[in-house]
């Protein structure tokens, strides 16, 4: 990592996922039959997510640094009960909760949101050189929806 602080990465990641998953960022063409992939460039720096799925997903996130990948984190999220929370609700909650935490100027865990019936918690281990975390949506004390991801720096 000598080319870029740890900070400096943690910074760009903020305004990458800001810009694209919760800021409704431009979809590029798939990479991949049927992925939706957002991307975000700043100066030296490019962010690539690209998912599969809609309820039930998978995705991976890519940061380059003077086109070199250094960093990134794979997720697969899930609706436990679509009988009490729909991929729509599940996602308005998503964009909020992480939007909110986005704001702290951080993007790991160990954050809690509340948005009517809905409790979002996010726990995590690491931090940005490797991680692990899991995030939960609950309708009053059931978990109806989970994410599982890790992640971290990528080394040559």
């Amino acid at each position: 990592m000598d080319a870029f602080s740890r900070k400096s990465l943690e910074q760009f990641i903020i305004r990458a996922k800001q810009a694209t998953y919760i800021g409704g960022g431009r979809e590029l063409l798939s990479y991949r039959l049927g992925s939706k992939d957002l991307q975000y460039v700043d100066g030296a720096w490019a962010y690539h997510d690209s998912y599969l799925g809609e309820s039930d997903f998978i995705g991976q996130e890519i940061v380059y640094y003077q086109l070199k990948p250094v960093w990134g984190q794979n997720y697969f999220g899930y609706i436990l009960r679509p009988e009490k929370i729909t991929s729509a609700q599940a996602g308005k909650m998503l964009r909020q909760s992480l939007s909110t935490m986005y704001q702290e100027n951080r993007f790991l865990g160990n954050f809690t949101y509340h948005m009517g019936n809905l409790r979002y918690v996010d726990t995590n281990e690491g931090d940005v050189s490797s991680f692990k975390g899991i995030e939960h949506i609950y309708q009053e004390e059931e978990v109806v929806y989970e994410l599982l991801y890790h992640g971290g720096l990528l080394k040559a």
